[in-house]
């Protein structure tokens, strides 16, 4: 089973800009699809952003399409997501997670099985 750790988070004034990074070990990530989900204060785990295994298609929430850029490094077996144009909203826990059949179809938690440990981000007015 793959090993997901999550890496990038600190904090940012609005506007700034965060690369986050989820380094996959004991299996290749190009084998699954990989999801970025964030935990903010008073809301549900929300899915932002997914990248397919099949066809690498991606998926973003309404909330950071257009600001958000998910992309893979097949070579350092590493999912980015790109951050841009932060807002005060987006501050929370972002957590990568992988499933090894799932494409993406909706980012909902339930259906990925791997799970990183989390990595915090701030953004300050």
């Amino acid at each position: 089973q793959v090993q997901l750790a999550e890496s990038g988070g600190g904090s940012v004034q609005a506007g700034g800009s965060l690369r986050l990074s989820c380094a996959g070990s004991g299996s290749t990530l190009e084998h699954y699809s990989i999801a970025w989900f964030r935990d903010t204060p008073g809301n549900e785990r929300e899915g932002v952003s997914c990248i397919s295994r099949s066809d690498g298609s991606t998926k973003y929430s309404d909330s950071v399409k257009g600001r958000f850029t998910i992309s893979r490094d097949t070579a350092k077996n590493t999912v980015y997501l790109e951050m841009n144009s932060l807002k005060r909203e987006d501050t929370g826990t972002y957590y990568c997670a992988a499933d090894p059949y799932w494409n993406c179809l909706k980012v909902l938690p339930g259906v990925f099985g791997s799970w990183g440990q989390g990595t915090h981000v701030t953004v300050s007015s």
